[in-house]
Formats: C-alpha cells, structure tokens, sequence
C-alpha cells in the first residue's frame, strides 16, 4: 500500500492552480482534485497491517488550525542545470506548517519509520515533466508565475492518504483524518 501524509488544499485553492494550466511541452498537469500538500510520504509498500498504529501516532499529534497561503512558481530540480521533472508552486513560509511537519516526522519515526533524509521543502506539484530538454515554455511559465498568491486558506485537518497508481493517474483515498486542536 501506497501511503503519505498530507494536507488538502481549499477547493478555492485547488481551482486558482488548476487555472495556471497552460500549454508547456512535456508537462502532464496534475488535476485539480489530486493536488494536496504532502507532509511525509511513507512509502510505496507499506503493509496495511501498519495503518493502525500509524493512526494512533499520528493521532496523538496537537495543533491549532493555521492559515497557509500558496504562492511563487518553481521547478525540480532547483537552478536550471537539469531538465525540470516537477514544476510546483510553493507555501509561504509559516513556522505552524513546519512545527506540524516536524510532528508528524517524530510520529511516523516512532512507529519505525527511518528519518527522512531530504530537509522539508513545502510544495504542491502542478505538473511532471517529460521533456528531457529546456523549454522556453516552462522558463516564461516560472518567470510569470514568480510573484503568484493564491487566496489564503484555513488548515484545520490533515490526513493519512493511501494511493493506487493507475494509467489515468493517482486515486487518492482518505485513511484517516486527524483535526488540529489543542
């Protein structure tokens, strides 16, 4: 089983991204309801036995709602050198997401998951990329998009989401919900 952690973006949200979609050769976008912002992936095999005590770790986390605000366009990998293989758009920098984050780092840990060895770096992806060259379409995207915002929006939960990949893309499902409350 398929498994991460994340947080849902706003349907508001969700559909000034999905209004970004434009025309970059090689760039399969990621549709609308899929889009989320992943806290910690897992793993691509996780025995389904393992969802419970995930649950109860993640379950003991405490938080208060938060308010996260998308914004700016990038790519990975970063600077250029490389043909992109992700184009995403990022997260104002909020110290409450990285506390959550961190909490839900230590919890999974707990339950004997090793640590994660890339530092946090808070994105949504839009797009995945094919081209294995530069393209002028996705540096005019990156250069318009630089100063984006998108309307803020309240976080109040986040989930444990399972996965199944499928030609069609992702199908995403809810295993569990854990509310931010202290």
């Amino acid at each position: 089983m398929r498994l991460f952690v994340a947080i849902e973006l706003a349907t508001e949200a969700k559909d000034q991204l999905a209004a970004l979609k434009t025309d970059i050769p090689g760039a399969t976008w990621v549709k609308p309801a899929a889009m989320h912002l992943t806290l910690r992936f897992l793993g691509d095999q996780i025995d389904p036995i393992r969802l419970l005590p995930i649950q109860k770790a993640l379950g003991s986390i405490k938080g208060e709602p938060f308010a996260l605000t998308v914004r700016t366009a990038g790519r990975f990998p970063e600077g250029g050198k490389k043909p992109a293989r992700v184009l995403w758009i990022g997260i104002a920098e909020q110290p409450v997401l990285r506390t959550l984050q961190a909490a839900v780092e230590q919890a999974v840990i707990a339950v004997g998951f090793p640590a994660e060895e890339r530092a946090f770096s808070p994105h949504i992806t839009l797009a995945r990329m094919k081209n294995e060259e530069r393209s002028p379409e996705l540096d005019q995207f990156l250069d318009q998009h630089k100063g984006f915002r998108a309307a803020p929006f309240t976080v109040k939960e986040f989930f444990l989401v399972s996965s199944l990949l499928t030609p069609q893309g992702p199908i995403y499902r809810h295993e569990a919900s854990f509310p931010l409350t202290l």
